[in-house]
């Protein structure tokens, strides 16, 4: 089976997802290009076909543009990436390096992770931004910022601000109300590093309130069954009470979501890395962070680069959204 992940970088410890090779602290942002495996750039050539000859000359054919749409390919390997069309910008890899070198040299951040998805068709970068915040129990939630583009079409030019729990290296995007802090370029309009840090001060002001409430949610104890209920909706859906009932009258076996809710019931009520910390032990933060580390951790997948690209980018990033909007409901 081929991977997705080409090559990736990272500093200091071993990352969530156990993927990639590690550099000394503080590399510039040349050193990181060379061992991400982003130091090649994405060329273009418009789509080319061969045409048949009129009836009378058939053997006759011809080589044809066709300019609405372009191949997008690897400069180092000239490996085919997609066909797009002739409007879609394209962002370079380096590009998403470049992003982050002000913010090191002279904002606080520092890099610790980067690398290539699928081939070069998808890439990013994670920067931690010296924000802290410490729940009770010493539950340690540091900041990052991450970017990350693709050149097939299935990511815009995404720049999210995320958190990481320390004590088990789950990851969670800032989002509150239903609303996500993340600043989307599409891949018709021009990817502007500077309009983008300059929005960028109002998404990561937001981590004080995002922290607030997430103490909020390390200070709202879980009663009775609500955390089934809670695993019920995240997982299953809102119906989901529903469906077990109907279930339950035609002796069908359990829901498809059995083992995946066994499993994040087991990392709430012990089993994961910091559920026994006061911060989470039996409160609606436990609850998120079963979620969290299910998803990162023990969802199952082909292997860990598909669970990554999951967790950040798919369909483990969208349950992880969901935890987070039934966690604050909970609280409001």
């Amino acid at each position: 089976m081929a991977h997705l992940i080409e090559t990736m970088a990272f500093t200091g410890d071993t990352p969530w997802h156990l993927l990639g090779h590690r550099l000394p602290p503080k590399q510039p942002i040349d050193v990181w290009a060379r061992s991400a495996g982003m130091d090649w750039t994405i060329r273009e050539t418009p789509v080319r076909y061969m045409s048949e000859g009129p009836e009378t000359v058939p053997s006759l054919q011809t080589l044809e543009s066709f300019q609405d749409h372009k191949v997008l390919y690897r400069s180092d390997t000239q490996a085919p990436l997609s066909v797009v069309s002739s409007r879609y910008q394209v962002v370079q890899p380096r590009a998403v390096l470049e992003f982050y070198r002000d913010l090191t040299e002279i904002g606080g951040y520092e890099m610790e992770t980067a690398g290539v998805l699928k081939a070069g068709r998808k890439f990013w970068a994670l920067a931690r931004t010296g924000k802290q915040a410490v729940l009770k129990g010493s539950d340690v939630v540091d900041g990052y910022l991450l970017l990350a583009t693709s050149c097939d079409g299935t990511l815009a030019t995404t720049v999210t601000p995320t958190t990481v729990r320390v004590v088990c290296n789950n990851t969670l995007s800032i989002a509150l109300d239903g609303t996500s802090h993340a600043i989307r370029v599409p891949h018709n309009t021009r990817f502007d590093a500077d309009a983008i840090k300059q929005k960028l001060g109002i998404a990561v002001s937001q981590w004080d309130h995002f922290m607030h409430r997430m103490k909020q949610l390390s200070e709202c104890k879980v009663k009775g069954k609500e955390s089934l209920d809670y695993f019920l909706h995240v997982l299953c859906g809102p119906n989901a009470h529903e469906a077990i009932r109907k279930q339950g009258n035609t002796g069908q076996p359990g829901l498809p979501h059995d083992r995946a809710l066994k499993t994040v019931q087991a990392l709430y009520e012990g089993r994961g890395r910091g559920a026994e910390l006061a911060a989470a032990k039996g409160t609606v933060w436990g609850l998120l962070n079963a979620v969290t580390e299910f998803v990162d951790h023990e969802r199952r997948a082909r292997s860990p680069e598909y669970r990554l690209d999951s967790a950040w980018f798919g369909q483990g990033a969208a349950i992880k959204q969901r935890a987070l909007d039934r966690a604050l409901q909970l609280t409001s």
